[in-house]
């Protein structure tokens, strides 16, 4: 088997041969062997675990990948493959998400009122969506979404509604503004979001400067979206393969795996070369 220094596996990566022997010590890549003189044996199967590891990073992030290489490196499998599991779950609520507000937001955009930033007048007379005067209060905006005044303080609260205030008797004022942030939280809600979630989502819709400009931002949204899920896919594929080396580093098994876990060879690393 062909013998590998960590200048070796952290040039194809442009990583430091230090951080190479970190990675190893952190349980990411499997123990290697020692020369007599204390000197790393690296072999092809630590640089498929390190393609491993950094595809993990680039899919899940570096706690996730690491914990992923630690499970795989323990002999559980599963617990690796749970991992993986909730990124991908994450993914797709991520997509839910998106499509939730895509579909909230060409909602509001079909509906009659102002978009934000357009003046809706101080006189409370814009239009927004539904029909009548406003601004309207929160027992309005609560009957009109079938929702309890209680609810809505709770939003607002959370940062989800930001409505005006009355000067001189302290009521809270909705202008139609305040109306779409409420129909977006509400229908966002309903899909199971939490409020810190819906608070993220409506707080972009506010600083995109509306529906309007939040369709580029949603384009952006999607293509992240479609990196990452990119991203998960050739990570399974370089787990899948060092896997397969793991159970059978000698390559004699042939095609398949040796066994459902793979427990590292060699020594515990420590402090060395």
């Amino acid at each position: 088997m062909k013998r590998l220094r960590p200048v070796d596996l952290g040039r194809e990566h442009g990583l430091s041969a230090q951080a190479v022997r970190n990675y190893e010590q952190d349980g990411f890549l499997p123990p290697a062997e020692r020369t007599p003189t204390g000197y790393r044996i690296y072999t092809e199967l630590h640089a498929a675990a390190l393609r491993t590891f950094l595809a993990l990073v680039r899919a899940n992030g570096h706690a996730t990948a690491g914990a992923v290489m630690n499970a795989v490196h323990a002999g559980r499998t599963d617990e690796a493959l749970t991992a993986i599991d909730h990124g991908h779950a994450q993914l797709l609520r991520d997509r839910e998400t998106l499509a939730s507000v895509r579909g909230a937001v060409e909602h509001l955009a079909e509906a009659d009122g102002p978009a934000p930033g357009d003046d809706v007048g101080g006189n409370g007379t814009g239009s927004g969506s539904g029909t009548g005067p406003f601004p309207l209060s929160i027992g309005e905006v609560a009957h009109r979404l079938r929702l309890t005044p209680a609810t809505l303080r709770t939003w607002e609260a959370a940062g989800i509604l930001l409505p005006a205030r009355d000067r001189a008797t302290g009521h809270r004022l909705f202008h139609p503004v305040d109306v779409r942030d409420a129909q977006l939280a509400h229908l966002l809600r309903r899909g199971g979001y939490r409020l810190p979630h819906i608070a993220a989502v409506v707080g972009q819709i506010r600083t995109a400067g509306g529906t309007g400009a939040l369709a580029a931002a949603l384009t952006d949204w999607q293509e992240r979206l479609t990196v990452r899920g990119l991203a998960m896919l050739s990570a399974a594929a370089h787990l899948d393969t060092y896997l397969a080396a793991a159970a059978d580093p000698d390559g004699r098994a042939g095609p398949g795996r040796a066994g459902p876990g793979y427990a590292c060879p060699g020594g515990q690393s420590g402090p060395g070369r």
